[in-house]
């Protein structure tokens, strides 16, 4: 049965390289092939609404003043000024409910619009931020005495938190990605939590795009390079595999962040694509041999998936592996440490028939997490908050004005 309500969608980021931006075009491409009603409030160059059948897009334009909070995301304290516009055409659409994605600039903008409107809430939880904050706060006090700066990071991680879980008791419920930021929300919101599905576009990442047959190893990586990301590990990767004599490898790190030119300094063997999309991007998934995943903080690691379904074995930390299903030694292998990390991308240098076995392991896993099954579950966890917090939907539009 086709879902029936009416979502109202606002995302910090939808044209970025990331999780976020990927899980919300893949939703408005779904309602769009479906023919859902649809409404997604997104940065855009200017102000404007754009129709296209049952997709409404509303893109609003970030000031001067917006300032930068991370690699590619930032937040205007300005967006306020679209409130009375926004809050009309959220009127004119008449949705169900209002899902926002964070709590940044869009967000903050989609709690308001719903609360003046009375239409039920409901916030998505896709980044660690108070994580995040820890990492950077580690960074930035590294001259302190290791004593001082486990302080300073565990307070700065815990005030985070503490401000992330004010603004996630707002919604009526909430949706995250994996079972123990579930088990946190339900604990510290003391609201609904339920999980949110993520999955991938199997027809664009498929081993099939594969060029590489022969010639040097490669290991591969995409994502943001900053610090939280980890991924400074390669430095360490790199040296090793030169250590046990093999220099018969590539690096190749896609992305872009603040961590580029240190890896770059310190890398011998590395290329740096930069951002890729699209097809580009599907084929160098392709073409890898094996996928290193060091972060320890993604609450999901959307890349994982593609590069599963482009059939490349990942190694991978233990939250990571958690979140991902990642099965040891079949789809790929879970690494504690860089030793690990290193012991798992030679056994898959010494022995092809194992890195193509545990290929197409990867590529099945991959195949049951198509976006197509996810969407349809996403509406019913819809269905379940709104009816076990026993709230009315509002009235429809008027197909007469």
């Amino acid at each position: 049965m086709k879902p029936s309500l009416r979502v109202a969608l606002f995302t910090d980021s939808f044209d970025e390289a990331n999780g976020v931006a990927t899980f919300c075009q893949q939703f408005a491409a779904f309602t769009l092939q479906q023919n859902i009603p649809f409404l997604c409030v997104r940065p855009g160059s200017q102000r404007r609404s754009i129709c296209d059948q049952s997709l409404t897009t509303l893109e609003l334009k970030r000031s001067p003043a917006a300032f930068p909070i991370d690699y590619g995301f930032r937040c205007d304290p300005l967006l306020s000024r679209y409130k009375s516009w926004v809050t009309d055409q959220l009127r004119l659409f008449g949705p169900d409910l209002v899902h926002i994605t964070g709590p940044g600039d869009f967000g903050i903008l989609g709690f308001w619009a719903a609360h003046s409107l009375g239409i039920p809430l409901v916030a998505s939880w896709h980044t660690n931020l108070h994580e995040y904050a820890g990492r950077r706060l580690d960074r930035l006090c590294s001259r302190l005495p290791a004593a001082w700066r486990k302080r300073v990071v565990r307070t700065g991680e815990s005030l985070s938190l503490d401000a992330l879980m004010r603004f996630y008791r707002l919604p009526r419920f909430v949706l995250a990605p994996n079972e123990s930021m579930i088990q946190l929300l339900k604990d510290r919101v003391h609201k609904p939590a339920y999980f949110l599905p993520h999955g991938v576009d199997t027809n664009l990442y498929s081993p099939a795009r594969r060029h590489q047959r022969n010639g040097s190893f490669c290991i591969g990586y995409v994502g943001r390079f900053t610090p939280e990301k980890g991924v400074r590990l390669f430095v360490d990767l790199e040296q090793r595999l030169l250590a046990a004599g093999r220099n018969d490898f590539r690096l190749v790190l896609i992305g872009e962040g603040t961590e580029k030119g240190w890896l770059k300094n310190n890398l011998r063997c590395a290329e740096f694509p930069g951002i890729l999309r699209g097809e580009a991007l599907a084929e160098a998934y392709a073409d890898m041999d094996v996928f290193v995943f060091p972060s320890r903080t993604d609450t999901f690691g959307l890349v994982l998936l593609e590069a599963m379904a482009s059939g490349v074995p990942v190694v991978v930390s233990p939250e990571a592996a958690v979140r991902v299903e990642v099965q040891h030694g079949v789809t790929g292998f879970v690494a504690q440490d860089i030793g690990s990390f290193t012991d798992s991308v030679l056994r898959l240098m010494e022995n092809d028939a194992l890195r193509r076995e545990m290929s197409c392991a990867a590529r099945q896993f991959a195949c049951s997490k198509a976006w197509s099954e996810v969407f349809p579950q996403v509406y019913r966890t819809y269905e379940l908050g709104l009816k076990e917090c026993d709230y009315l939907r509002p009235l429809r539009p008027d197909p007469n004005l």
